[in-house]
């Protein structure tokens, strides 16, 4: 079954967002080659750039207070776990103390380093990371891979809390969907939304042999799903056919 994602909001777009670039960064850093290292670096700078807004960071320690009182609101609540509650409480209460205490703005602390403000310069310049724009990248990347894995961590460092915290609240989200089957007659499929919290994530599992692709919109009203299918020129149409869905409103 293939998992799509569709955010109701432009905060949780964001968390995917960098989710996504911290899962491709955490993949690529353990890896040995000189290549998936330069790749690592390039999302490192991507990192930077979508985590740059100036309000993500209070609205992240918000959030992680909001489920730290909620989940302390369950307390004394004869069918909920003490033991389970002081896990949650005590993970939020590290991620919000580490995100606290990084200061200044998102690659502050790379913005003095010659060689990566070279290499992030050159990146847009196609082919311009050639050893004769950069040699002392070029010389950086013939380093043995144990050494340029210590570097990647050592510039990866500050935004370590960011990754943990972003990694909490989506867990937490997701937490809050329960799957349920729903059929896409004719290849669309419409749901309204209600109740007293506006749902945040859609959460999609579909059949992978079934060969088709899902372009999901949706507000705090509605959810449409359509079910595409790409032609021989790669263009995609809508699939009039049934097909069976797993969806989760997380909230």
């Amino acid at each position: 079954m293939l998992l799509y994602e569709f955010p109701f909001n432009e905060s949780v777009r964001t968390l995917l967002r960098l989710e996504h670039l911290f899962d491709r960064l955490g993949q690529l850093v353990t890896r040995e080659a000189a290549l998936d290292h330069h790749f690592a670096l390039v999302t490192l700078f991507e990192v930077l750039e979508a985590s740059a807004r100036a309000d993500l960071k209070s609205e992240m320690l918000k959030e992680l207070e909001r489920h730290k009182a909620q989940f302390n609101s369950y307390r004394g609540n004869p069918a909920v776990s003490e033991e389970a509650l002081d896990d949650v409480v005590q993970r939020l209460d590290a991620a919000f103390q580490a995100l606290n205490a990084q200061t200044g703005k998102a690659g502050a602390h790379l913005a003095g380093h010659d060689m990566l403000m070279g290499l992030k310069s050159r990146l847009a310049i196609p082919g311009g990371t050639c050893e004769f724009d950069l040699p002392a990248y070029h010389a950086w990347q013939q380093h043995s891979a144990a050494q340029r894995r210590q570097d990647l961590l050592q510039w990866m460092d500050r935004v370590v809390p960011m990754a943990q915290a972003v990694a909490l609240l989506l867990s937490l989200l997701r937490e809050t969907g329960s799957p349920h089957k729903v059929v896409a007659q004719g290849g669309v499929y419409q749901q309204s939304l209600s109740g007293s919290k506006p749902h945040q994530l859609l959460r999609l599992r579909i059949d992978q042999s079934l060969g088709l692709v899902p372009e999901m919109t949706g507000h705090r009203l509605m959810v449409s799903i359509r079910l595409m299918r790409q032609d021989a020129e790669g263009k995609l149409r809508l699939a009039a056919e049934d097909a069976a869905l797993e969806l989760s409103l997380c909230a």
